[in-house]
């Protein structure tokens, strides 16, 4: 305070030395400054300011203790306000490469032909059903009309084919029954050609029987007690007995040689005990059996078949042993009849296809949605498998998440998301929850991968694609379009719900099979 004080009073000393500038000269000072000694000058400051030194601490102490409690109560009320925030932060996931997207339904004629109508346009809603084009169908009714007239033919082939089968099968029961003649009239030969030969053996014995009454006629006549006339009546009965014993043998040699047996006069029954199979009648009636049936495709079973064998053969595979019933059987398994048939199946598919490809004229939606990509009028001319627009649907549809490899581990299927889109903003949000994890980085199932051989490795965070479905869309009041952002929530520290909840990997799904007769039969 001392130094303070000389220095203002040497400042006045010097103020009054400093020249008028208005005057131009230089003025002395009014009175002689008074000097104060240094005791008297400290004195003087030192007493006011010991004074005032604890009401000017007490003072900034309130005022620090006012600034903190304004800052304590700031704090507290930007945490209050934060709270659900920080709670939300602390208790998601998420990533803002996320998109819409959804299935697309191809639409694309099956049949080639020229465009008759285009009934529907670009953004126009359908459903699944609606008629969206029409080919000229005209082409595709006269190939019906000729292929219903192939089956017509088809049918009356068959009709023809059956007629001229149930004829054979007619014959072949005659060659049986004159089989079976044949075998029994051997059979009734034979027994003439036995009686014939007891006749023989009978004529023998009325010879001998003549030749020894013609010996005592003799004896009689010579002795007188017979007549010359009773003499030739002896004579005459022995030579009708060996005329009658010669005719005999004639017949049963003749009976031998209608069954195709040499002459054996000393043996006349010397007949092969397979004579009723070998007859030459009996073959004959064979050979036009095995005719017949091969006629109808039925082969037997060895070619060496008595025909004894035969018939024995066809009556166990007669149902009942009856012939009716295997006629039934030759008629029905006929290889005419079924080739026939065949033939009748094969237009009547040919006929089922003209009939598809006449249906396929009209294009129908497979799906509900909306029109896109329409690049058809008509008057074109397309071909099968062309694109000629395609169906959006409005309720297929799911956001895929790039979440990062880091973020993985929180996620898992079932987990509830909240799913924000720039579209709507803050107006409103929707919910979904994830069903599965792609099985490759957007790096692996690129086309051309950024990493090769060449050593240009560079380590970056790899993003994994996730499916999140919406629950509860209803796309006509909110509707969201494939390829809007979104910006998914994971609520990871929430139990995770629904079909395959708490899995990364979504379990084998139950696919029906198939046998491949049932495909053939379908």
């Amino acid at each position: 305070s001392l130094s303070m004080q000389a220095e203002n009073t040497g400042a006045g000393f010097r103020r009054d030395l400093v020249p008028n500038s208005e005057e131009g000269a230089e003025q002395p000072a009014a009175a002689a400054p008074v000097i104060l000694s240094a005791n008297q000058a400290n004195g003087s400051q030192t007493e006011p300011e010991n004074r005032d030194a604890p009401a000017v601490k007490k003072g900034y102490r309130r005022k620090k203790l006012t600034v903190g409690l304004i800052g304590l109560v700031l704090l507290l009320s930007a945490c209050w306000l934060l709270r659900s925030w920080i709670w939300f932060a602390l208790n998601t996931v998420s990533t803002d490469d996320a998109y819409l997207d959804g299935h697309v339904t191809m639409v694309a004629p099956r049949v080639s032909g020229q465009v008759l109508k285009v009934l529907v346009d670009d953004n126009q809603r359908v459903k699944k059903g609606d008629l969206l084009v029409q080919l000229d169908p005209e082409p595709y009714r006269v190939q019906v009309a000729i292929i219903q007239s192939q089956v017509k033919a088809a049918q009356t082939d068959i009709n023809v084919t059956r007629a001229d089968v149930e004829k054979t099968v007619a014959l072949f029961k005659s060659s049986w029954f004159l089989l079976v003649h044949s075998m029994e009239n051997v059979e009734k030969q034979l027994a003439m050609l036995r009686s014939n030969v007891a006749l023989v053996d009978k004529e023998n014995a009325t010879r001998v029987l003549a030749q020894k009454d013609l010996v005592r006629i003799r004896e009689l006549v010579e002795r007188g007690a017979a007549t010359a006339e009773d003499l030739d009546v002896a004579v005459a009965k022995l030579n009708e007995a060996e005329s009658n014993v010669t005719s005999a043998k004639e017949v049963v040699q003749e009976n031998r040689t209608d069954l195709g047996l040499p002459v054996n006069i000393e043996k006349p029954l010397d007949v092969p005990p397979d004579l009723a199979e070998t007859y030459s009648l009996v073959r004959e009636a064979q050979a036009n059996l095995l005719q017949q049936l091969a006629s109808v495709g039925y082969v037997p079973r060895s070619d060496k078949l008595t025909p004894t064998g035969l018939m024995q053969e066809i009556k166990k595979e007669s149902p009942q042993g009856e012939l009716d019933l295997f006629c039934r059987q030759l008629i029905m398994n006929a290889p005419q009849i079924k080739q026939a048939e065949s033939r009748l199946v094969e237009t009547q598919k040919q006929l089922a296809s003209a009939e598809l490809n006449l249906e396929y004229c009209n294009i129908y939606s497979e799906i509900d949605g909306v029109i896109t990509r329409r690049n058809v009028n008509p008057g074109n001319y397309v071909d099968p498998g062309q694109s000629v627009m395609a169906v959006r649907s409005l309720t297929e549809i799911w956001v895929n998440a790039n979440f990062k490899e880091t973020q993985l581990d929180y996620l898992r299927i079932g987990q509830r998301v909240r799913l924000d889109f720039d579209m709507y903003g803050d107006t409103h949000t929707f919910y979904g929850r994830i069903t599965g994890f792609s099985m490759g980085t957007g790096q692996t199932l690129a086309l051309l991968p950024s990493q090769n051989a060449t050593g240009n490795f560079i380590k970056i965070v790899q993003r994994l694609p996730v499916r999140i479905e919406l629950t509860d869309y209803n796309p006509d009041h909110d509707t969201l379009f494939t390829g809007l952002s979104a910006v998914p929530y994971v609520f990871y520290k929430e139990p995770a719900t629904g079909p395959n909840a708490g899995m990364r990997l979504q379990r084998n799904a139950p696919v029906p099979s198939v046998a491949p007769a049932q495909l053939e039969s379908e």
